[in-house]
């Protein structure tokens, strides 16, 4: 990666951090670093290749055996860096606190040095002043703009755990984060030619300023307007398209008017509270007001993003952190954007981000050809990809064709109209009956019957059991057939008000359209039951078929 990007993300004339460069050498050291920026995070380096290959550890390195951690991998830093302690004052990248919270030396046998990090697979044996033993880190997933996901955890044997008072301490100075916190005006150096000592240095500059925008663009408050929506299609358009990775996630709208943020879904419910720390997050950016448009995620122990890890038992789960990537910026600073190309909208939103930190994220546009993409996401088991014409406008609650969905996985909601007896040994029920609309009629399209635990079937049972009736809210049953409820069956089921939205996998349609292998992923509370209809490929954007010689 080299330091070039390390040097482009900030202004030497206004930072106390190291410029640096490149020193070739065979040093082991590493140093890790408590950084309270936006938000409180540990910065693990390496010393490889004449840099420091860095991760950020938002919960630190973990000292249990076999306990995970995710390290989000960033840019190179110099070798100078390695004794940066003090405040990177307001206005610059990484804002805020740093403290040398240990350092030392690491083993680097063959999975431990550069060769382990291009394979994305690295073992280390740390001796540290804090940090003794084995370690491993795991690329999870390769991402365009260089932030890949990794995890960490331990090897071999537990280490006893670092204290508050220890973890509060400088390893390089002995001073607690507070302390550094009330230089004001001196900063910490380095050892840029001097003996490393505290110097003054220059008040802290102003905070980092919104994006310029043209005047002739009309005015508008934050407000929420219906998301623009992507078309299914089955092939690869022709033309020029940008590519997006396709978020299994929440659609979200998220407005800031001044310090009030609201996240609202696509059915207009407010998220604020539920993804408090993403409101906080969107609070701080360099905008009086603002609209953005993008996916919540939850990512599992792959980096992959999975709705099932969104469902709100699982949102304590320290193994699954949750983030915003905002794709789209429709208002900015009392101004309508929607009538500017995807392109501009795009570069604006970039910049208004550039300093922002998790768990708000820029999701950028993919580099490659779409056929080689295709292939990555199939073998990476993500979802699929977005297409988008770089020249499109946002078309508020249309699906007009300018922005597509290629998915190489069966996933869609499904509103449920009722469920079977339990079975065997499964107790509350044996499967949900699911169906979609068209124009006002229900229609069935599968019994689902797998993707639940006992505390989830208790959970679903008691909120079915409260919108139940005796009328069945299917237009087409009775069905025969191996996938379809005959009418001997309908009279053991329970049917329900058509008032839950299900999210469901599944491996196709039959002919006789009906599902096969439905798995259940979870409710989906952003949706409602009238939207869902049946997703059918659209033939007309898709590539045409190459004609065959003659």
């Amino acid at each position: 990666m080299g330091l070039a990007r390390y040097q482009k993300m900030r202004d030497f004339q206004r930072t106390p951090e190291p410029a640096g460069f490149l020193k070739r050498g065979k040093g082991h050291s590493f140093v890790i670093q408590k950084h309270a920026a936006r938000q409180l995070h540990y910065d693990f380096r390496l010393e490889m290749e004449g840099v420091l290959k860095s991760w950020a550890v938002p919960k630190g390195l973990p000292t249990r055996r076999g306990e995970r951690r995710l390290a989000m991998h960033v840019e190179d830093h110099p070798l100078a860096y390695a004794d940066f302690e003090g405040i990177i004052p307001a206005g610059n990248y990484g804002a805020g606190s740093v403290m040398v919270w240990d350092f030392g030396t690491f083993d680097a046998d063959g999975r431990g040095g550069p060769a382990g990090l291009k394979k994305g697979h690295i073992d280390l044996t740390l001796h540290g002043k804090k940090l003794n033993g084995d370690w491993t880190m795991v690329r999870m997933r390769r991402v365009e703009n260089g932030k890949d996901p990794w995890l960490i955890f331990k090897r071999e044997n537990d280490m006893k755990a670092i204290g508050p008072r220890v973890d509060d301490r400088s390893a390089l100075t002995g001073r607690t984060m507070k302390q550094i916190a009330e230089q004001k005006k001196r900063v910490w150096q380095s050892n840029r030619g001097s003996s490393g000592k505290l110097k003054p240095a220059e008040e802290p500059e102003p905070a980092a300023k919104a994006p310029k925008l043209s005047a002739k663009l009309k005015p508008a408050k934050p407000a929420f307007v219906e998301p623009m929506k992507a078309l299914l299609v089955e092939a690869i358009p022709a033309g020029d398209w940008k590519y997006e990775l396709k978020f299994d996630g929440i659609r979200a709208l998220i407005l800031k008017a001044g310090k009030k943020v609201q996240v609202l879904s696509r059915n207009r419910k407010d998220y604020s509270e539920r993804f408090a720390d993403l409101a906080r997050a969107v609070a701080e950016l360099p905008a009086k007001s603002a609209v953005l448009d993008g996916e919540v995620v939850a990512l599992d122990q792959k980096g992959r993003s999975s709705f099932q890890l969104l469902q709100a038992p699982l949102l304590e789960d320290q193994e699954a952190p949750v983030y915003y990537y905002a794709f789209d910026l429709l208002q900015l600073e009392g101004k309508d954007l929607k009538a500017l190309p995807l392109s501009e909208r795009k570069r604006l939103l970039e910049e208004l981000l550039q300093e922002s930190e998790d768990p708000l994220r820029f999701s950028a546009n993919l580099e490659g050809k779409p056929e080689v993409l295709l292939k990555k996401i199939r073998s990476l088991g993500l979802e699929g990809l977005v297409a988008k014409r770089a020249d499109s406008v946002y078309e508020s609650g249309r699906r007009s064709g300018a922005w597509l969905k290629l998915k190489v996985t069966q996933q869609q909601e499904f509103v449920i109209g009722g469920f079977t007896e339990p079975r065997r040994s499964r107790p509350y029920f044996g499967a949900l009956i699911v169906g979609y609309y068209e124009g006002k009629e229900l229609r069935f399209a599968s019994k689902v019957g797998t993707g639940f635990d006992h505390a989830l079937l208790k959970s679903l049972h008691g909120q079915l059991k409260k919108i139940a009736r005796s009328k069945v809210p299917f237009s087409d049953l009775p069905q025969p057939g191996p996938h379809g409820i005959p009418s001997w069956e309908m009279k053991r089921c329970t049917w329900v008000e058509p008032k839950l939205v299900a999210e469901v996998r599944f491996s196709e349609w039959t002919r006789d359209g009906h599902l096969r292998q439905p798995v259940f992923l979870g409710i989906r509370p952003d949706l409602s039951p009238l939207e869902v209809k049946r997703e059918r490929p659209a033939v007309r954007v898709g590539r045409r078929k190459p004609r065959r010689k003659t």
